[in-house]
């Protein structure tokens, strides 16, 4: 029992005490500015670290996203302008009013004599709208489809009736068809001025009625 004292007293020597107390009290102080500064440095190292790698990838999607804006306000564009040249190919430059007023010129540099001119109807364009139900799906099935009416363009119905000879009426129309606009003659009906000639003249004048559908810009 002695003996186990006397060796215990030989570990904790005042000797041995002097240098463990410093080492104990340096490895303390490691321990508490690891936990109280360099973990949490590191903590807000790595947090700082993941908010730089976000942001970068927030900066690489956005430059993504603007080279897709681009890309696709060049198709925009592109389409836009592909649709006036559809737009000026059925309607030309000339809103109804216009229009009339060259078929009047028209007409008096090849002897038309204009009795009335009645527009009967204007069709603007509808769009189809989408078969969410079976009403819609009827509505569009029952809905006349004019493949030259297209958004910004609208189409006149236009009743003429006139005085001419055949020669004259014919130059007119031909004139006509080299119109900008697209001019459709939907019906034509001639009619002698003295019924009892049984062959038509080239001079003689004839009554005339046309029905037009012509196209023109809204």
């Amino acid at each position: 029992m002695v003996n186990s004292i006397n060796k215990r007293k030989d570990i904790i020597t005042p000797e041995k005490a002097a240098s463990f107390i410093p080492i104990f009290i340096s490895s303390c102080i490691s321990i508490l500015l690891f936990i109280f500064f360099v973990l949490p440095q590191y903590i807000k190292s790595n947090k700082v670290n993941l908010e730089l790698n976000g942001l970068i990838k927030k900066k690489n999607d956005l430059d993504n996203l603007k080279s897709q804006y681009k890309k696709t306000n060049q198709e925009f564009e592109k389409l836009t302008k592909e649709k006036e040249k559809i737009i000026e190919l059925i309607s030309g430059t000339s809103n109804l009013d216009t229009l009339l007023s060259k078929f009047g010129e028209i007409g008096k540099n090849n002897n038309i004599e204009f009795i009335s001119i009645i527009p009967r109807k204007i069709v603007g364009f509808v769009p189809i709208k989408p078969s969410t139900n079976a009403g819609n799906k009827n509505q569009n099935e029952n809905l006349i489809i004019d493949p030259l009416l297209v958004e910004g363009t609208k189409k006149y119905l236009v009743d003429f009736t006139l005085k001419a000879d055949f020669l004259n009426l014919l130059s007119f129309l031909r004139e006509l068809e080299f119109q900008e606009n697209i001019i459709l003659v939907d019906d034509i009906n001639l009619k002698l001025k003295q019924r009892n000639t049984k062959t038509v003249k080239s001079a003689e004048t004839l009554d005339i009625k046309l029905s037009m559908t012509i196209y023109g810009k809204i």
